[in-house]
This record gives structure tokens, sequence and C-alpha cells, in this order.
């Protein structure tokens, strides 16, 4: 899977999990760039995010994620395993 296809894949769950068709994610997208993304929010685009890619995240994962951008290098090392 390319980085390009993950980010793709990206946009249609940030856009389903917080209902906003007009979401384009980046390397740099943080929480501070979407209004809806609070902890709540938070655990449900993990969850969407790994349905979306069929993969789980650890905690340590999850805590270590400072943004859109280290997510994708998870979900691209988890998918090329």
């Amino acid at each position: 899977m390319t980085r390009e296809a993950v980010f793709e894949r990206l946009n249609e769950v940030f856009r389903d999990v917080f209902d906003d068709e007009s979401i384009t994610v980046s390397d740099g997208t943080t929480s501070d760039d979407i209004e809806d993304w609070d902890s709540l929010e938070h655990i449900n685009l993990v969850v969407a995010v790994e349905d979306a890619f069929g993969i789980k995240f650890n905690m340590g994962e999850v805590n270590k994620m400072k943004n859109v951008g280290e997510m994708a290098d998870i979900i691209l090392q988890r998918t090329e395993c």
C-alpha cells in the first residue's frame, strides 16, 4: 500500500467520523485542526481507522501519535508485514 493510498482512505475515515466532507488530512494534521476532534472522538477515530485498515494500534502507539503523519507511518509499517 502506498502512502497516497493510506491518506485517501484516512480522508474517507476522517470525513465519516467527523461527518464533514470538507476534511482533508495531511502529515501535519492534528486535533487542533479539526473542530470536533476531542478525546471521545479520538477514540472513535482510532477504532474507525483500525477497522478500515484491519489493524490494531497498541496503547503506546496511540499515545505516541502526534499527528496524522505518524498514524500513517504506523499503518504503513503494519500493512507491509
